[in-house]
């Protein structure tokens, strides 16, 4: 099945190209299917790079995806073009009386400030708390993670000795879990970030669980008992070139930075590219959007009700 995309989406063109299955929401709504609702909360700069990569991700399974770009109303992006925010984004008010099947929350490059000196913090706190009765699994990515863990259970964030950048390995410690059902007891998953969320801090936490973790990295993927809150810190969603055009983005402005470990040929940045992370990557989508497909109610008015037998537990 594919993943639905308003009309003109300049991803639309690019994973056509890529043979990835991408359908234009009217074709589908002649289809007696109902689609798993998820939205992306973009907090990247370059917010066509980011959805493309997500879309990409979401569209590798069977599964009909109904997808919903947002925004932060109290943030000007001023590196994506004014239109495309107009014409494919929504902001929290936009949806703030909808409810969504999923939503994926994005890292920003904000690390090394505290979350509530973030411009946007309160208006993200506000989508956070809207999850909790209005979706039914969120997932967090880099700082987007750090940012959820701190807002649902109070951990913080603590700098690096160095940036965490490059291509990873990792150990799986929850086999059983239905986000990482088919995976390898060793994978690969690119990082590229100068903060970390500390093991004890998560481990003081009974309602969190470590599914996979690194030695050089630290913590991949956490996420509640019912899965309901996944905190994913390394990028599953990057493509081959991330990483190359962060590095000669960094050397171009004269910063002084390492190579990323394990990405290039023998660690050479005039050599090519070595990718070992994507299978990985799409089965932790897929996973995800299983999961959701076979829990989430279909009528999503229930999950006010499945938060309140929640709290009451």
């Amino acid at each position: 099945m594919p993943i639905l995309v308003q009309r003109g989406l300049p991803a639309y063109r690019i994973l056509k190209d890529e043979n990835v299955f991408v359908m234009y929401k009217d074709r589908a709504e002649r289809q007696d299917i109902r689609p798993l609702s998820i939205a992306i909360v973009n907090l990247m700069p370059t917010k066509e790079i980011t959805e493309t990569q997500l879309i990409r991700m979401l569209a590798n399974t069977p599964l009909q995806v109904d997808l919903h770009l947002l925004t932060m109303d109290s943030h000007e992006s001023t590196h994506t073009d004014r239109r495309h925010m107009e014409t494919f984004y929504k902001t929290y008010d936009e949806i703030r009386n909808h409810r969504f099947d999923g939503m994926i929350i994005t890292g920003a490059p904000v690390e090394f400030l505290p979350f509530e000196e973030v411009d946007y913090w309160k208006e993200l706190s506000e989508i956070m708390e809207y999850t909790k009765r209005n979706v039914f699994s969120v997932m967090h990515i880099c700082w987007g993670a750090q940012a959820g863990l701190y807002h649902h259970f109070g951990i913080g964030k603590h700098v690096a000795p160095a940036k965490i950048f490059g291509v990873f390995r990792h150990t799986l410690n929850e086999r059983r879990s239905e986000l990482t059902r088919g995976f390898d007891e060793e994978f690969y998953t690119p990082h590229s970030r100068n903060t970390q969320i500390l093991k004890e801090d998560v481990q003081r936490i009974p309602a969190l669980n470590i599914l996979a973790e690194s030695e050089e990295a630290g913590l991949h993927i956490i996420a509640t008992e019912n899965n309901r809150l996944v905190f994913v810190q390394g990028h599953n969603e990057y493509d081959r070139d991330t990483l190359r055009h962060e590095y000669e983005r960094d050397a171009a402005k004269g910063l002084r930075l390492a190579v990323p470990v394990n990405y290039f040929e023998n660690d050479d940045p005039r050599r090519r590219v070595v990718v070992k992370w994507s299978c990985h990557g799409n089965l932790f989508f897929a996973n995800w959007l299983n999961f959701i497909y076979q829990e989430t109610p279909y009528d999503l008015a229930e999950l006010d009700e499945m938060y309140a037998e929640y709290a009451r537990a």
